[in-house]
């Protein structure tokens, strides 16, 4: 039960990134949130939303396994999100990204491993 309240957190935030990143990217929201200039933000707009349909692929994997219900689905689409999430915090050198990807992802996995 928890697992899956953690999984539903997890493609919820998902959901919500695939929002800055394709539809807010170039907004003032979309700027706080990434830290980014109006410039930039108008420039990268394009590949911002590629990203962001990455991220919604990883929320309607996650969704899935909760629907269908599918422990390889839910454990396969949480380490996509902790690789994603260890990759940018490496590249971006963002540690929010940690706390905001890597550690839900984490803890979900987790409680998922250990059936909770």
């Amino acid at each position: 039960m928890l697992a899956n309240v953690l999984i539903a957190l997890v493609a919820l935030i998902h959901l919500y990134i695939l929002y800055l990143e394709t539809a807010a990217w170039d907004t003032p929201q979309g700027h706080k949130a990434f830290g980014l200039t109006p410039d930039f933000a108008r420039a990268t707009k394009s590949l911002a939303a590629n990203q962001g349909l990455y991220n919604g692929f990883l929320a309607a994997g996650l969704l899935w396994g909760l629907f269908a219900p599918s422990f390889e689905f839910k454990v396969f689409f949480l380490l996509c999100v902790i690789v994603a999430g260890l990759y940018g915090a490496a590249t971006t050198r963002k540690t929010k990204i940690l706390y905001i990807q890597t550690a839900p992802a984490s803890l979900a996995l987790a409680a998922l491993l250990l059936d909770l």
